[in-house]
């Protein structure tokens, strides 16, 4: 694709990434084909290549262009960030940094009406601290037959507690081996059980969980709202509290950290791109890199352990596996936790049209709930075709928002892992000789 951009615009170092990205395209259309929004509203804006030339005509534009609207605005804000055209490019156009440059640009330009900014500001001081987060939730769910119905979905219903296990958090210290967990900001409130049944289910492996209470939010919610400056500062915040046990080293001079796990894949994504987003941070840029290397998937560290070695397993449930597009879009894992179920016994249902998004794409659900609907139900309806028993997923997002829907359960699937694990553990008990 050709570009014009003038020598004063090319001092700009976005716009010199955005010109080396725009030069890649060969505007094919074959990311229309994969892409959930244009499939749904059949309108070229809003697809991949539309979106690329509305973002290459606000970039070539001037300040004060009449060309600039709010109505590219809103085509941009109806992109999910799903990464799936990126998945079917045949020239590896790197389309999510692209909406990154031209989201900033036009809200530079444009600005946001006082209702939407409102929302935004409402969205990233609501959901990035996990304590305030956990007491705004149980004051939604205390009022939550009062909501308004479009609303209400997306407040959770309390679960009843869960039978407790002989084990929450097993003690870190008993193994060499040694990985931090990111907590997460919403994933403590709405689905606490995910990283203690992680683990618990690496503890089998012989991997300690060591805990770094000072790291937060990724930062995504922040950036992807266009807060990219505080976004940055959330990454720098979580590499200084992983860095001292990074740095620290174990017996016979090894590392003492091994992996830094990620239980969200919306969360392993942005982290696996630390060292892209600091590159330029002369303080942080090294340290970036180190903690986007250190970033794995939980996946990631189960297929390459002995799973076998944990044990005869009898699963009962049949699940349906949703794989979020950030871990088979962003992080290129697609097939990876199916191939790990499957070793472990469980039965997975087919499911058609496994590309595409859900809907939920981190705040899409509450910034654009309509298209979020749409696309849950379509979802919800690949997902159920098989009656499976329990859908299962690898993104808190996701889990909510498939939840929200009031149809099969959807949970994690690490927790079923660590279910089947326990009770394969009291059957063996039980059948032991007194």
């Amino acid at each position: 694709m050709q570009t014009h951009f003038s020598e004063a615009a090319r001092a700009k170092p976005h716009i010199v990434e955005a010109d080396r990205i725009l030069r890649t395209c060969v505007h094919c259309g074959f990311c229309n084909a994969t892409c959930p929004t244009y499939q749904l509203l059949g309108d070229e804006r809003d697809g991949p290549r539309g979106r690329i030339y509305l973002i290459k005509e606000l970039l070539e534009s001037e300040d004060g262009d009449e060309q600039v609207t709010q109505e590219t605005q809103l085509h941009l804000d109806r992109c999910l960030s799903c990464r799936s055209c990126e998945t079917t490019c045949p020239s590896g156009v790197e389309y999510h940094k692209l909406l990154d440059i031209g989201r900033a640009e036009i809200d530079r330009r444009v600005g946001r009406r006082p209702g939407e900014r409102a929302l935004r500001l409402g969205l990233r001081t609501a959901l990035v601290e996990p304590k305030r987060f956990q007491a705004l939730l149980a004051l939604g769910q205390t009022f939550r037959p009062l909501a308004p119905h479009d609303l209400r979905d997306k407040i959770p219903a309390r679960q009843p507690p869960r039978q407790p296990l002989r084990h929450q958090r097993p003690d870190p210290a008993r193994h060499a081996r040694q990985m931090l967990i990111l907590e997460g900001c919403v994933q403590p409130g709405l689905a606490p059980n995910t990283n203690d049944a992680t683990a618990r289910v690496l503890d089998r492996l012989g991997i300690g969980i060591k805990p770094a209470r000072e790291a937060g939010c990724c930062g995504a919610i922040d950036f992807h709202l266009n807060a990219q400056d505080a976004g940055r500062e959330r990454m720098r915040a979580n590499i200084d509290a992983w860095w001292p046990l990074i740095e620290s080293t174990g017996e016979a001079g090894t590392a003492s950290v091994e992996a830094i796990v990620q239980t969200a894949s919306g969360c392993g994504a942005f982290v696996k791109e630390y060292g892209e987003m600091l590159a330029d941070d002369p303080e942080y840029a090294t340290k970036a890199r180190r903690v986007s290397e250190l970033a794995k998937d939980l996946v990631e560290i189960l297929r390459e352990e002995d799973l076998e070695a944990l044990g005869e397993r009898h699963p009962a449930a049949r699940l349906a596996f949703h794989c979020p597009c950030t871990l088979q879009h962003a992080q290129k894992l697609g097939g990876a936790v199916e191939t790990v179920l499957t070793r472990l016994g469980f039965a997975l249902a087919p499911v058609q049209d496994g590309h595409l998004c859900c809907g939920s794409a981190g705040t899409y659900s509450i910034t654009q709930p309509t298209l979020a609907k749409r696309l849950r139900d379509n979802k919800l309806d690949a997902l159920e075709a098989q009656a499976p028993d329990t859908i299962v997923t690898a993104n808190i997002g996701c889990q909510s928002h498939l939840n929200g829907a009031g149809r099969t359960p959807v949970r994690h699937w690490i927790e079923l892992v660590d279910e089947c694990l326990e009770t394969s553990d009291s059957r063996r008990t039980d059948l032991r000789p007194s």
